[in-house]
């Protein structure tokens, strides 16, 4: 199975309070300006990697394809930042199930294992990795 969600812009704001949230705003490429256009030749505020990871997975939540068989996010693995996101940038996500599994224990519920690319309005992939979540049985992935 196969699922595409929509598309969301990542603000300059939403850069702003999530690395003030996480402590990022003390390191020069998210808290200093001049070095980051002067020094590391961005042409504009740059999202972390889990800022974009985390959207992206709010976007899959979003789509409602999970909504009311999610149980937990068992793993996150093979996390590559492929292309910078920058403020302004507007990113969507492709999803692909690779795997199920179901759980031997709780025959109500299973583990599905997604590969997922996360891509800017340019058709770049900015970031790809593999999401295994429990769910319970009966859910559209």
């Amino acid at each position: 199975m196969e699922l595409v969600t929509k598309r969301r812009t990542i603000s300059e704001n939403d850069i702003i309070a999530y690395t003030q949230m996480t402590g990022y705003a003390n390191e020069n490429l998210f808290g200093d300006m001049v070095y980051f256009m002067e020094t590391m030749k961005h042409p504009r505020r740059l999202a972390p990697g889990l800022l974009t990871a985390s959207i992206a997975d709010a976007l899959i939540v979003g789509s409602g394809v999970i909504e009311g068989h999610a149980v937990a996010l068992v793993g996150m693995n093979n996390m590559v930042a492929k292309h910078p996101v920058y403020a302004g940038d507007s990113i969507h996500v492709e999803i692909v199930v690779t795997h199920k599994k179901e759980s031997q224990s709780k025959p109500d519920r299973g583990v599905v294992v997604t590969h997922q690319k996360v891509i800017n309005q340019n058709g770049i992939v900015v970031l790809e990795y593999d999401v295994s979540r429990m769910l319970l049985k009966k859910a559209a992935l």
